[in-house]
């Protein structure tokens, strides 16, 4: 279900969304994709920041790991 809804918006962004909205079928439409791949980046942001914070916590533990695993390899 679409809500109409008001916005301002600057001239200059106006008239880039114009010049991009073409492809599409009005500007709202435009819009609509960009506010969603936006909101999309953020999500995915905030994923890496946590995936970040998980490996920098077990830092050590992995690092250890990681030499441990290369103690088993076999020189060619």
């Amino acid at each position: 279900m679409k809500v109409k809804t008001s916005i301002t918006l600057s001239k200059d962004l106006l008239k880039a969304i114009d010049e991009y909205a073409r492809e599409y079928n009005n500007r709202s439409e435009f819009i609509e994709k960009a506010v969603r791949v936006f909101i999309k980046q953020l999500i995915r942001g905030q994923q890496d920041a946590r995936d970040l914070e998980i490996i920098n916590h077990r830092a050590d533990y992995l690092n250890q790991e990681a030499m441990d695993v290369l103690a088993y390899q076999v020189g060619l």
